[in-house]
């Protein structure tokens, strides 16, 4: 009778298994575990010191020791004297517009592009393939003269378009939107060739529907690629009117280096809206990384 009850309790408790289908002893649990939150308190732990940082008022001590992580009287009077220190909203419209063009041009340019690397039969069409690969072997600083050089002849320097054209299609995006491709089964098109279909109809009915994940990859790299880039803009920029917030934040790590409560408030404002992108594309972009994942 107890044998039986224990076989019962064996079958009603949950099994942990790893990838093999393996039983995994306790200890392994508690080790991942342990190590999963390490890395979880190492990734978001510094973002969230800068908000609590932020959120503290002026006569909080924010290098106490031991240090003090929940504000006693929460604030949010530093954010105001940032808008009144440097135009921040200016800025970040600036970046917003950048940022917002660059992934259009990204999750189209890349999009046709890697269809046609996947699917079209044309000559040249591996050397073009490493073409790209080779693209992402390239420095940016390598090609930052050759890249400032061609907007000055263009009449595009201190301007936002001459800020988003050198990023406006990336290889990487590329190479991903190829894979992805790869991954949609030939018959769908096969028959729908039969049908009629031309390679327009093709590309916009069957295949990109099929790879909305990879191109929810896309866009979240292409906008946070726009909107955390500071150096092209820095060198490209030259009126404080057409900075980017990248750029405009810089003012407050210089002439306001002292006061840490400003600069991470300011840092809050430039990294909130990634994590509102990010939050509402998860769904996508965790589906998206195994459809065009680069593929040895």
């Amino acid at each position: 009778m107890s044998t039986a009850k224990s076989s019962v309790r064996e079958r009603r408790r949950p099994r942990i298994t790893d990838e093999n289908g393996r039983r995994m002893p306790l200890w392994e649990i508690v080790l991942r575990y342990g190590l999963l939150l390490a890395v979880l308190a190492l990734m978001i732990g510094p973002f969230l010191w800068q908000l609590s940082t932020s959120l503290k008022g002026p006569h909080e001590d924010i290098f106490s020791s031991p240090p003090k992580f929940l504000p006693s009287d929460p604030t949010l009077h530093n954010y105001e004297r940032v808008a009144d220190t440097i135009p921040v909203w200016d800025y970040a419209l600036n970046s917003l517009k950048v940022a917002a063009a660059n992934v259009v041009t990204n999750c189209v340019g890349a999009a046709l592009a890697g269809y046609a690397l996947a699917r079209l039969r044309y000559r040249g069409r591996k050397a073009a393939t490493l073409v790209f690969i080779l693209a992402m072997l390239v420095p940016v600083e390598g090609i930052i003269i050759a890249q400032f050089t061609t907007m000055r002849e263009l009449g595009l320097n201190n301007t936002l378009i001459g800020v988003l054209l050198p990023g406006c299609v990336s290889a990487l995006n590329v190479l991903l939107m190829r894979n992805a491709f790869l991954n949609v089964p030939y018959e769908i098109e096969e028959a729908a060739f039969v049908d009629g279909a031309n390679v327009w109809q093709r590309f916009v009915r069957i295949a990109l529907p099929a790879v909305k994940g990879t191109l929810a990859v896309v866009a979240i790299f292409a906008f946070m690629g726009a909107w955390d880039d500071f150096l092209w803009p820095l060198i490209v920029l030259s009126d404080p009117e057409r900075f980017t917030l990248t750029i405009g934040l810089n003012y407050l790590h210089g002439t306001f280096a002292n006061d840490e409560r400003l600069v991470a408030a300011g840092t809050v404002i430039a990294v909130l809206p990634l994590i509102v992108l990010f939050a509402c594309l998860q769904r996508y972009f965790f589906r998206g990384v195994g459809e065009g994942a680069v593929k040895g």
